[in-house]
């Protein structure tokens, strides 16, 4: 009996010693309310699971907090993943070990902090081993497009990031930050993967990358973060799609799609960018890679089809600063760069942004066994300082490379064929040179939530219905409220005497059922007003200034006066505009202040008897970087009694992460423009730090000169084929380097050199 009892006993003090299941006292929540999530979020243990309601939640600030285990995390999650939205003034904030994350989605508002999911819940309480996955973040902006947040900023150690989804973001910031900013968060081993990122707009200044990893501050430091199997789909918010400012990062796997910029190795020593896709099918400004620093690795990448140049080219290795500060360029040096392929590359630039700055050239690198192939015969090197060294070898090419490199580039003629993968690789397979023929393809399908559409870009013109509008202002003002994304309206033959500021919200067209026979005049100030989620064409119109108020400062089209956030496109065809002189200043199209145009095209119109500027586009005057266009074309038009200028394009300061503007100006006719007293410039197209600008077989007779001042960036300006009457010869001004400008200014015809 005794043992028995004894039995008894040592059992029941083993029982008591034995760990207990944390998961046995775990439990579930399902909240409804702000109220029911904050009477437990102080609570919460290992493995307990918060189910939020399906409902739009809104001004909802949730801290989830805790300390969790590794096979029993804390968890919070939708009822139904994609029917819990979080809108107004909502944000997340993880702090603790092992935190789950799930479902949800961030749309119609803004973060109320600096971030809209963050990996801390403040600067000492951090996330470790914690998980966000297969959340939304939709256009979720702050009103203020200069006003900076991140929306993702990750902290701490081992956390990840993973099939979330990613579009529109707009204001000012990084899609997603890695910080360094603590010894904590340094060292940290994220990993983000799977994500889907789809369309960033073109910012118009520097604070426009999706993925930054680090910061000049802390670039010395070793970050250790993963970036593998991510969709980048139209990211052009800056020349830095990726930023890298760190150390010991691995870029794998990823593909970029018709994405305007760069996966930038701006700081940071000893990253390894590998197995990555670029696919730019020829459009403008799609990048590739940018080399600067010590000990980079560039290996067995597909670049296909990409269009961009200098510090935006499919490949560039930068020059440095001699003994460089920690944010600016350190000197490349060990870089290995091999079995990458180049096929239909525009672009690759060595030694690139040789200035009386950068004067450290790349040393002890090496570049061998790639592949460089442009089915257009024209060889893609630019070599702008010293390059020896870059010692290359192995390298194969299909065209005739600068003879600097000859030594290490075998010149052979090759054919190319699809692989399954759906990517082309000599016929000749046992090739050394170029990406390995195992590479995988990463699917957009396979990335971001199975439950969410990816949705384009942006509406086209002309893509929706259309619907006829009779006769009468009253009937047009109808049809373009009733309107519906990409709508045409066609106006019939007649005279529209609009009373009203018509405010335009929607991608929408004005078309003329006979060309000019459809004439509006109106009694506001301004026509048309354009509004977020507004872009506007216009075709076969006449419109009249002729009914507008008698003040100074009238305007036909405009955008709003401030807080737009989203970019917009205005198109004009084959119309007739007149009678902008009721008073002066009277401009046909002018911008507000941090309004942003992707396009704005002048074609096949005539203006006649305008008091103002045509194109007026030049209100970021504070030299920040900061543009209000990106694409400015003005083809077959006729300008008449222009008293201002066509065209107002300004671009000021020294930053260099932008591609625009850019102009293209053909087959013009300009008579007596720009001879207005109120225009300070004195001149018919004034340019201050437009990138590009292609001013070509135009005419200009009576009229002030073209005015161009180049700034930073290496600006291509052309001026040619244009015929000057009584109107003296283009100014170019290098407002930044010394020395004659860098403009191309040639077959062009001076006749009449008075003014008549």
């Amino acid at each position: 009996m005794r043992l028995f009892k004894d039995y008894l006993l040592n059992l029941c003090l083993a029982l008591i010693l034995l760990p207990v299941s944390v998961t046995a006292l775990a439990t579930e929540y399902f909240v409804a309310s702000k109220d029911d999530y904050k009477a437990i979020a102080s609570k919460l243990v290992a493995g307990d699971k918060i189910i939020l309601k399906n409902a739009v939640w809104t001004d909802f600030e949730i801290v989830l907090e805790g300390q969790g285990r590794a096979d029993a995390p804390i968890t919070l999650t939708a009822e139904t993943k994609g029917q819990v939205i979080l809108s107004g003034l909502s944000n997340l904030r993880l702090a603790g070990q092992y935190l789950h994350v799930s479902g949800l989605v961030f749309k119609n508002g803004y973060t109320p902090s600096s971030a809209v999911i963050e990996f801390r819940k403040n600067s000492k309480e951090l996330a470790f081993h914690s998980r966000v996955t297969e959340v939304v973040i939709d256009n979720y902006n702050n009103p203020d497009k200069e006003e900076s947040d991140y929306w993702v900023a990750l902290y701490g150690q081992h956390n990840r990031l993973d099939h979330s989804h990613f579009v529109g973001k707009r204001n000012r910031g990084v899609t997603i930050a890695v910080r360094l900013n603590s010894e904590s968060s340094q060292q940290n081993h994220h990993q983000l993967d799977h994500n889907y990122f789809g369309y960033r707009p073109t910012f118009g200044s520097n604070g426009g990358e999706t993925l930054r990893i680090g910061t000049s501050h802390y670039s010395l430091t070793d970050s250790y973060t993963l970036v593998e199997n991510n969709y980048f789909e139209h990211t052009n918010g800056e020349v830095e799609i990726i930023s890298i400012k760190s150390g010991k990062n691995t870029l794998r796997g990823n593909v970029f799609f018709e994405a305007r910029g760069t996966l930038t190795l701006r700081h940071g020593n000893g990253n390894i960018v590998e197995q990555n896709i670029f696919f730019g099918n020829g459009v403008d400004h799609t990048g590739g890679i940018r080399v600067i620093n010590k000990d980079q690795v560039v290996r067995n990448n597909y670049l296909q089809g990409l269009k961009g140049y200098r510090f935006g080219s499919g490949f560039t290795v930068l020059n440095g600063v001699p003994n460089s500060s920690i944010n600016r360029y350190h000197q490349v040096e060990n870089a290995l760069i091999v079995n990458n392929s180049f096929i239909d590359v525009d672009h690759i630039h060595l030694a690139a942004g040789s200035d009386a700055e950068r004067t450290a050239v790349p040393i002890n690198s090496v570049m061998k066994d790639n592949l460089i192939i442009n089915t257009n015969k024209q060889q893609p090197f630019s070599l702008f300082d010293d390059v020896s060294g870059i010692k290359l070898s192995g390298n194969l090419a299909n065209t005739v490379v600068p003879e600097a490199l000859a030594y290490g580039v075998k010149h052979q003629e090759l054919v190319l064929e699809k692989a399954e993968n759906g990517l082309l690789y000599p016929a000749i397979d046992k090739l050394s040179a170029g990406a390995k023929r195992d590479l995988k393809v990463l699917a957009k399908q396979d990335t971001g939530v199975n439950w969410y559409p990816k949705l384009p870009a942006v509406t086209a013109f002309d893509s929706g219905q259309t619907h006829r509008v009779e006769k009468g202002a009253e009937a047009l003002l109808a049809a373009i409220k009733n309107a519906g994304e990409g709508d045409v309206i066609v106006l019939a033959n007649g005279l529209y005497e609009i009373s009203t500021l018509v405010k335009i919200d929607k991608t929408l067209t004005l078309k003329a059922a006979q060309q000019g026979q459809a004439k509006l005049t109106f009694e506001r100030s301004t026509l048309f007003e354009i509004h977020d989620g507004g872009s506007l064409k216009l075709e076969g119109l006449t419109i009249s200034g002729a009914q507008s108020p008698d003040s100074a400062g009238n305007t036909v089209v405009r955008t709003q006066k401030w807080g737009m956030v989203e970019n917009y496109r205005f198109v004009m065809l084959n119309s007739h505009v007149l009678q902008l002189d009721i008073n002066h200043t009277f401009d046909f199209f002018a911008t507000g202040k941090g309004a942003f145009a992707d396009e704005l095209t002048l074609m096949g119109n005539t203006f006649e008897n305008v008091t103002g500027d045509i194109l007026r586009l030049n209100t970021e005057i504070e030299d920040l970087g900061i543009y209000n266009a990106e694409y400015v074309t003005l083809k077959d038009n006729t300008f008449n009694n222009v008293q201002g200028a066509v065209v107002k394009l300004y671009r000021g300061g020294t930053d260099e992460s932008t591609f625009g503007p850019l102009l293209l100006m053909t087959n013009n006719t300009l008579n007596k423009v720009g001879y207005g007293s109120r225009n300070k410039n004195k001149s018919s197209l004034h340019l201050h730090g437009v990138q590009i600008a292609d001013i070509l077989q135009n005419t200009l007779v009576n009229s002030a000169p073209i005015t161009v001042e180049h700034t930073v960036g290496e600006p291509v300006t052309v001026i040619k084929g244009n015929l000057f009457d009584a109107t003296p010869a283009p100014s170019v001004t290098e407002l930044r380097v010394d020395g004659p400008h860098t403009a191309v200014v040639d077959d062009n015809k001076t006749v009449n050199t008075e003014k008549r």
